[in-house]
């Protein structure tokens, strides 16, 4: 099971992981309700490197991503859940818009990000000037947690 990090312990295991001589890979999202495509892209990340992190947005920052109705799961529920995949090695929430200032105080080896996201990838400029790979991987077609949603909503009588 996975470890749930502040961000200051995030940063002094990221060090311990650097004199270590580990690949640390970085990826975030809502990860609101965990699907197939979420497994397999954080399996495929995971792939990338032998330390895989997690930055999960907090319930404010869906709010004003998403709107009121979200998030569906409460972040210490979609954090437990997470910390719970073998892929993943840890978790830590982010409660601004973006992960770039989380992103360039890790300073990950491997930046991931859905396919959908490669116009606009968080933390690119910082990972690519720290000499870091930025990747955008396909998504596993057939699933999407708003297209879920909409589907369920969809099905009500």
């Amino acid at each position: 099971m996975g470890i749930l990090y502040t961000r200051p312990e995030l940063v002094q295991a990221r060090a311990l992981w650097r004199s270590e001589g580990k690949t640390v890979v970085f990826t975030n999202g809502c990860y609101d309700i965990l699907h197939p495509g979420h497994i397999r892209l954080l399996e495929r990340a995971r792939s990338l490197g032998q330390i895989l992190i997690l930055a999960l947005n907090t319930d404010a920052s869906i709010a004003r991503f998403k709107g009121p109705t979200r998030p569906l799961i409460h972040e210490h529920e979609r954090g437990r859940m997470a910390l719970a995949l073998a892929a993943v090695d840890g978790v830590i929430y982010f409660n601004e818009d973006t992960p770039r200032e989380l992103i360039a105080a890790v300073q990950p080896d491997i930046l991931v990000k859905g396919a959908d996201w490669a116009h606009f990838i968080a933390g690119r400029e910082e990972v690519e000037a720290a000499g870091g790979k930025v990747m955008a991987l396909a998504l596993e077609p057939g699933f999407s947690t708003t297209d879920i949603e909409k589907e369920l909503l969809a099905r009500r009588p």
